[in-house]
Protein backbone atom coordinates (compact mmCIF):
# COMPACT_ATOMS: atom_id res chain seq x y z
CA UNK A 1 0.00 0.00 0.00
CA UNK A 2 1.17 3.51 -1.01
CA UNK A 3 0.22 6.08 1.57
CA UNK A 4 0.47 10.18 1.13
CA UNK A 5 -0.17 12.32 4.57
CA UNK A 6 -1.62 15.77 4.95
CA UNK A 7 -0.83 16.78 8.23
CA UNK A 8 0.54 20.30 10.21
CA UNK A 9 1.85 19.07 13.22
CA UNK A 10 5.05 17.61 12.16
CA UNK A 11 5.42 15.49 15.29
CA UNK A 12 2.23 13.73 14.70
CA UNK A 13 3.36 13.64 11.00
CA UNK A 14 6.53 11.94 12.01
CA UNK A 15 5.04 9.88 13.97
CA UNK A 16 2.62 8.28 11.32
CA UNK A 17 5.46 7.81 9.13
CA UNK A 18 7.74 5.70 11.30
CA UNK A 19 4.06 4.01 12.45
CA UNK A 20 3.21 3.17 9.08
CA UNK A 21 6.82 2.41 7.76
CA UNK A 22 7.29 -0.18 10.97
CA UNK A 23 4.07 -1.99 10.06
CA UNK A 24 5.01 -1.88 6.27
CA UNK A 25 3.28 0.44 4.46
CA UNK A 26 4.84 2.76 2.50
CA UNK A 27 4.44 6.59 2.93
CA UNK A 28 5.62 8.02 -0.74
CA UNK A 29 5.04 11.57 0.71
CA UNK A 30 4.30 14.47 2.83
CA UNK A 31 2.74 17.71 2.91
CA UNK A 32 1.28 20.44 5.98
CA UNK A 33 -0.86 21.92 3.62
CA UNK A 34 -4.47 21.45 1.71
CA UNK A 35 -2.80 22.60 -1.84
CA UNK A 36 0.05 20.17 -1.19
CA UNK A 37 -2.03 17.03 -0.83
CA UNK A 38 -3.57 17.99 -4.58
CA UNK A 39 0.01 17.93 -5.68
CA UNK A 40 1.37 15.00 -4.03
CA UNK A 41 -1.35 12.83 -4.96
CA UNK A 42 -0.95 13.98 -8.37
CA UNK A 43 2.56 12.78 -8.50
CA UNK A 44 2.62 9.75 -7.09
CA UNK A 45 -0.91 8.21 -7.40
CA UNK A 46 -1.09 6.67 -4.13
CA UNK A 47 -3.51 4.35 -2.97
CA UNK A 48 -4.34 6.16 0.41
CA UNK A 49 -4.15 8.79 1.82
CA UNK A 50 -4.56 10.30 5.50
CA UNK A 51 -5.83 13.98 5.83
CA UNK A 52 -5.85 16.14 9.06
CA UNK A 53 -9.60 18.37 8.50
CA UNK A 54 -7.95 21.55 9.39
CA UNK A 55 -4.98 22.51 7.95
CA UNK A 56 -2.99 25.39 6.90
CA UNK A 57 -3.54 28.93 6.80
CA UNK A 58 -7.16 29.44 7.09
CA UNK A 59 -7.30 25.99 9.78
CA UNK A 60 -10.70 25.32 9.05
CA UNK A 61 -12.25 22.77 6.48
CA UNK A 62 -8.98 23.30 4.04
CA UNK A 63 -8.10 19.44 4.79
CA UNK A 64 -11.92 18.13 3.93
CA UNK A 65 -12.34 20.05 1.21
CA UNK A 66 -9.16 18.94 -0.55
CA UNK A 67 -9.80 15.59 0.17
CA UNK A 68 -13.08 15.98 -2.06
CA UNK A 69 -10.84 17.60 -4.58
CA UNK A 70 -8.63 15.29 -4.56
CA UNK A 71 -11.39 12.12 -4.94
CA UNK A 72 -12.57 14.27 -7.59
CA UNK A 73 -9.51 14.02 -9.84
CA UNK A 74 -8.52 10.67 -8.85
CA UNK A 75 -11.88 8.47 -8.26
CA UNK A 76 -10.20 5.31 -6.61
CA UNK A 77 -7.86 7.35 -4.40
CA UNK A 78 -9.04 6.01 -0.68
CA UNK A 79 -9.26 8.54 2.22
CA UNK A 80 -8.75 8.46 5.77
CA UNK A 81 -9.46 11.96 8.01
CA UNK A 82 -8.21 12.20 11.39
CA UNK A 83 -9.74 14.62 13.34
CA UNK A 84 -9.19 15.93 16.97
CA UNK A 85 -12.74 16.64 16.51
CA UNK A 86 -16.23 15.02 15.43
CA UNK A 87 -17.50 16.93 12.70
CA UNK A 88 -20.17 14.50 11.17
CA UNK A 89 -20.82 16.73 8.39
CA UNK A 90 -17.67 16.04 6.90
CA UNK A 91 -18.36 12.86 6.63
CA UNK A 92 -21.31 13.74 4.72
CA UNK A 93 -19.86 15.72 1.97
CA UNK A 94 -17.38 12.67 1.24
CA UNK A 95 -19.89 10.20 1.28
CA UNK A 96 -21.23 12.66 -1.63
CA UNK A 97 -17.85 11.36 -3.72
CA UNK A 98 -18.51 8.23 -6.34
CA UNK A 99 -16.89 5.11 -4.97
CA UNK A 100 -15.71 3.59 -1.32
CA UNK A 101 -12.83 3.70 0.58
CA UNK A 102 -13.93 6.73 3.57
CA UNK A 103 -12.59 6.82 7.08
CA UNK A 104 -13.32 9.64 9.01
CA UNK A 105 -11.23 8.49 12.63
CA UNK A 106 -10.60 10.54 16.07
CA UNK A 107 -6.54 11.20 16.51
CA UNK A 108 -6.74 9.20 19.57
CA UNK A 109 -7.50 6.21 18.05
CA UNK A 110 -3.87 6.41 16.27
CA UNK A 111 -3.28 5.13 19.93
CA UNK A 112 -4.35 1.09 18.89
CA UNK A 113 -1.68 0.58 16.44
CA UNK A 114 -3.22 -2.68 15.36
CA UNK A 115 -6.62 -1.34 14.83
CA UNK A 116 -5.31 1.85 13.01
CA UNK A 117 -3.28 0.11 10.81
CA UNK A 118 -6.29 -2.49 10.14
CA UNK A 119 -8.42 0.45 9.46
CA UNK A 120 -6.06 1.57 7.08
CA UNK A 121 -5.85 -1.59 5.20
CA UNK A 122 -9.72 -1.63 4.80
CA UNK A 123 -10.27 1.81 3.51
CA UNK A 124 -7.62 1.29 0.97
CA UNK A 125 -9.77 -1.94 0.02
CA UNK A 126 -12.76 0.16 -1.19
CA UNK A 127 -14.03 -0.08 2.52
CA UNK A 128 -15.55 2.20 5.06
CA UNK A 129 -14.05 2.45 8.68
CA UNK A 130 -16.30 5.69 10.94
CA UNK A 131 -15.16 6.47 14.25
CA UNK A 132 -18.31 5.31 16.69
CA UNK A 133 -18.31 8.91 18.00
CA UNK A 134 -18.90 10.68 14.25
CA UNK A 135 -21.80 7.67 13.88
CA UNK A 136 -22.79 8.47 17.22
CA UNK A 137 -23.43 12.21 16.37
CA UNK A 138 -25.04 11.67 13.40
CA UNK A 139 -27.33 9.75 14.58
CA UNK A 140 -27.98 12.17 17.59
CA UNK A 141 -27.98 15.25 15.18
CA UNK A 142 -30.76 13.59 12.93
CA UNK A 143 -32.83 11.63 15.54
CA UNK A 144 -34.64 14.59 16.46
CA UNK A 145 -36.32 15.25 13.30
CA UNK A 146 -36.52 11.37 11.89
CA UNK A 147 -39.08 9.61 13.15
CA UNK A 148 -37.62 6.39 11.86
CA UNK A 149 -34.15 6.83 13.72
CA UNK A 150 -36.17 7.69 16.77
CA UNK A 151 -38.04 3.77 16.47
CA UNK A 152 -34.43 2.40 17.11
CA UNK A 153 -34.00 0.90 20.33
CA UNK A 154 -30.66 1.43 22.18
CA UNK A 155 -28.85 -1.89 21.08
CA UNK A 156 -30.07 -1.35 16.99
CA UNK A 157 -28.77 1.89 17.67
CA UNK A 158 -25.17 0.76 18.98
CA UNK A 159 -25.43 -2.28 15.91
CA UNK A 160 -25.98 0.74 13.30
CA UNK A 161 -22.82 2.64 15.45
CA UNK A 162 -20.61 -0.85 14.63
CA UNK A 163 -21.73 -1.60 11.43
CA UNK A 164 -20.46 2.16 10.03
CA UNK A 165 -17.32 1.52 11.89
CA UNK A 166 -17.53 -1.57 8.71
CA UNK A 167 -17.18 -3.99 11.87
CA UNK A 168 -18.60 -7.54 10.37
CA UNK A 169 -21.81 -9.34 11.97
CA UNK A 170 -18.81 -11.48 13.98
CA UNK A 171 -17.41 -8.49 14.77
CA UNK A 172 -20.31 -6.98 16.17
CA UNK A 173 -21.36 -9.76 18.27
CA UNK A 174 -17.92 -9.76 19.73
CA UNK A 175 -17.67 -6.25 21.02
CA UNK A 176 -21.15 -6.29 22.02
CA UNK A 177 -21.37 -9.85 23.38
CA UNK A 178 -24.16 -11.38 21.64
CA UNK A 179 -25.08 -14.04 19.21
CA UNK A 180 -24.64 -14.14 15.46
CA UNK A 181 -28.17 -14.53 15.88
CA UNK A 182 -29.36 -11.65 17.95
CA UNK A 183 -26.90 -9.43 15.44
CA UNK A 184 -28.66 -10.46 12.40
CA UNK A 185 -32.03 -9.58 14.22
CA UNK A 186 -30.82 -6.43 15.20
CA UNK A 187 -29.54 -5.32 11.83
CA UNK A 188 -33.03 -6.80 9.74
CA UNK A 189 -34.65 -4.39 12.45
CA UNK A 190 -32.73 -1.18 11.55
CA UNK A 191 -32.90 -1.81 7.91
CA UNK A 192 -36.77 -2.54 8.42
CA UNK A 193 -37.00 0.88 10.29
CA UNK A 194 -34.82 2.31 8.37
CA UNK A 195 -36.99 1.53 5.05
CA UNK A 196 -33.32 0.50 3.67
CA UNK A 197 -33.32 -2.73 1.96
CA UNK A 198 -30.54 -5.32 3.46
CA UNK A 199 -27.70 -6.10 1.33
CA UNK A 200 -25.03 -9.28 2.27
CA UNK A 201 -22.54 -6.73 1.07
CA UNK A 202 -21.07 -4.79 4.57
CA UNK A 203 -19.78 -1.96 2.61
CA UNK A 204 -22.98 -1.01 0.76
CA UNK A 205 -25.06 -1.53 3.58
CA UNK A 206 -22.77 0.98 5.60
CA UNK A 207 -23.09 3.75 2.63
CA UNK A 208 -26.86 3.09 2.24
CA UNK A 209 -27.38 3.54 6.31
CA UNK A 210 -24.98 6.65 6.27
CA UNK A 211 -26.71 8.10 3.17
CA UNK A 212 -29.98 7.80 4.88
CA UNK A 213 -28.66 9.74 7.92
CA UNK A 214 -26.71 12.11 5.31
CA UNK A 215 -30.55 13.21 4.07
CA UNK A 216 -32.98 13.23 6.68
CA UNK A 217 -33.29 16.19 9.19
Amino acid sequence: MRVVIAEDHALLREGLVALLNGAGIEVVATTDTGPGLLDIVTEHEPDLAIIDVRLPPGFADEGIRAAIAARAAHPTLATLILSQYVEPVYTAELLDSPGGGVGYLLKERVSDIAEFVEALHRVAGGGTALDREVVTELVRTHSATSDHLNALTPRERETLALMAEGRTNAGIARTMVITLGAVEKHISNIFTKLDLPDTDDDHRRVLAVLSYLRTTG
